[in-house]
């Protein structure tokens, strides 16, 4: 690991090395004088406020005599927030980070001025994160201002930011955040030692590549383990509760762990209504969403086995004949995931005649030529709604794969097929677990906590003399 020494030319060949001087367009270098030393400063016009180097250049210039670049700083830092390094690899991170850096001929430190100016969208409500009642921001892929978006909430000296480096050819910076006395400290060791301990080249993809790093799971178990969110009142609602929040640069999302299977099911405007309206929300998103897991394995089941449906339910078989059931049912999922990558990529004014498109000429032109029968598109259609109840955009398709795995069971076993086919699901459920490990993914009904279930299920009024930290998440 390169330091800065005691020989200047040295120092200045080392940091332009590290930093890619000669193919960097982009780097600023400009010669100073300082107090009769001879000095340099380094800065990326396209991460740096161009008026605020002006003016820190303008003040070391103005400065006087210091033995070191300690004294240098704390005499004549023209911003408040100017440090010193003396690590090559960091000084180069901080400098690609929006930083200036100015190095003088015989400090063994290079002297860091906080000079960013990262471009950024405005703050506006999450796409994927809508709701009814509520502020309407959401995070940004800037670290401070998300940063600033969860102080603004969370006054308290308890709320903990710790920042670490992930990536040993491209850093980026990945941030935890947690309130001290309401996380468990075991968990919190756990994020830092796995955070720490990944050896990666970049995060190229943000915090999916983050997130394979920290579990290292088996690719074929498709239930998600973390959840994610865009809103900042979410997260901290979180933190709150006990849970660990990371937040990746160039990343507008927030990671929430742990996160039990239950968790995925809960949304923002479950708690920007009363309590009732906001059960009655959670109660129903609940049934639908599990629904969808059977509704269609079932509905096969009584084609393949029409002696078993009661006269009174006969009405759900099949009223007309066309291509075998279950190619029906693989070709509608098939063509319901075609119509999402296709909204997809399609611009924003266009994206109401896909639904059009496909509602009206594929699906009624493929019931009229018998391709499809009617039955076979109502409960397709159900279950593309449902899946559309819940936020996680992950967990509905481990669903889908669930399904589909038990109605290819069921064609090739019949009725043991449907058996063997939940049961692989609730394997999957069972066998997968938490990022630490050390809390069960199906928490809070195992191990059972009848306190923790109702809290998950039904929506309970805020109580302000209650003890907030008593209602922290009994991981």
């Amino acid at each position: 690991m390169t330091k800065i020494g005691n020989n200047f030319s040295e120092n200045i060949s080392a940091l332009e090395e590290a930093i890619g001087y000669s193919v960097a367009y982009d780097v600023v270098k400009r010669e100073l004088e300082i107090c009769g030393k001879k000095a340099f400063y380094y800065y990326l016009f396209c991460l740096t406020n161009d008026l605020l180097a002006e003016e820190v250049i303008d003040g070391y210039l103005k400065a006087g005599y210091a033995e070191s670049a300690e004294s240098f700083v704390s005499s004549f830092a023209p911003v408040a927030s100017t440090r010193t390094a003396n690590d090559i690899a960091q000084i180069a991170f901080d400098l690609f980070s929006g930083d200036s850096v100015l190095i003088v001929e015989g400090y063994d430190k290079a002297v860091i001025s906080d000079t960013k100016s990262i471009p950024t969208r405005s703050l506006s409500e999450p796409e994927n994160d809508h709701v009814l009642r509520g502020p309407r921001e959401g995070f940004l892929e800037n670290l401070k201002e998300n940063t600033a978006l969860l102080r603004k909430r969370l006054k308290t000296k308890d709320l903990v930011m710790k920042r670490f480096t992930v990536g040993d050819f491209a850093p980026t910076a990945v941030q935890i955040c947690y309130i001290r006395g309401r996380a468990k400290e075991r968990l919190i060791r756990d994020v830092e030692r796995k955070i720490s301990e990944i050896r990666v080249d970049a995060l190229s993809m943000g915090q999916e590549s983050l997130a394979e790093c920290l579990t290292g799971a088996k690719w074929y178990n498709p239930f998600p383990k973390f959840r994610f969110t865009e809103r900042p009142d979410a997260a901290s609602a979180m933190m709150l509760e006990g849970s660990v929040i990371i937040l990746c640069e160039n990343s507008p999302m927030a990671m929430i762990l742990p996160s039990s299977l239950i968790d995925f099911l809960q949304e923002c405007d479950d708690f920007y209504f009363p309590p009732s309206i906001g059960s009655y929300f959670r109660i129903l998103r609940l049934a639908i969403f599990f629904t969808s897991l059977f509704l269609t394995p079932l509905w096969y089941l009584c084609v393949k086995n029409p002696e078993i449906v009661p006269k009174y339910l006969e009405f759900m078989l099949p009223s007309k004949e066309g291509l075998p059931i279950f190619a029906q049912i693989i070709f509608i999922e098939l063509i319901l995931d075609a119509i999402k990558l296709a909204s997809i990529n399609t611009p924003t004014m266009m994206n109401g005649s896909i639904g059009i498109v496909a509602g009206l000429i594929i699906g009624d032109f493929s019931v009229n030529v018998g391709w499809l029968t009617p039955e076979v598109v109502l409960y397709m259609s159900i279950v593309a709604i449902s899946n559309f109840t819940q936020p996680s955009f992950e967990l509905g398709y481990a669903f889908k794969f669930c399904r589909v795995l038990t109605i290819a069971c069921i064609e090739l076993f019949d009725t043991p097929g449907f058996i063997i086919g939940i049961s692989a699901s609730l394997i999957m459920i069972i066998k997968n677990h938490t990022v630490t490990r050390k809390t069960s993914y199906l928490y809070p009904m195992r191990p059972f906590s009848w306190k923790a279930l109702k809290r998950q299920i039904i929506r309970e009024k805020l109580n302000p003399e209650s003890n907030q930290s008593k209602n922290s998440k009994n991981r």
